[in-house]
């Protein structure tokens, strides 16, 4: 499995809430962007998390959805602001955009956030 160069998985739950709770958020049909500046020196790596809830699919499109979604952050991790916590939530109509568009079409969903983000 890829391995990220820089940054880490958030693992936590109590880092997802805090992301939830205190960051800011954008959203499209298809994904949610949280982002929540941690505050301990902006030259830390992000760190990713992913949530993909249980109104999407059985459990093997979870994951693939879940995989889909790291490897779009893979790519797009190097126009992503330092310092940052970010949590991926995917909507009930990713499954939709999967199947059509595959891994490009999440990720240009994706990289819309991101760059209305910053």
């Amino acid at each position: 499995s890829p391995t990220r160069g820089k940054g880490r998985r958030l693992s936590r739950s109590t880092e997802f809430q805090r992301v939830y709770r205190q960051g800011r958020s954008k959203a499209n049909r298809y994904l949610v962007l949280y982002s929540f500046a941690r505050g301990d020196g902006a030259d830390e790596d992000s760190r990713f998390g992913v949530s993909v809830g249980r109104k999407i699919g059985n459990a093997v499109m979870r994951n693939r959805v879940k995989r889909t979604i790291r490897e779009a952050l893979d790519q797009l991790e190097p126009n992503m602001a330092d310092g940052l916590d970010y949590v991926v939530l995917a909507r009930p109509d990713i499954v939709e955009l999967l199947e059509r568009d595959g891994m490009h079409g999440v990720r240009d969903s994706l990289a819309e956030l991101i760059t209305a983000g910053q």
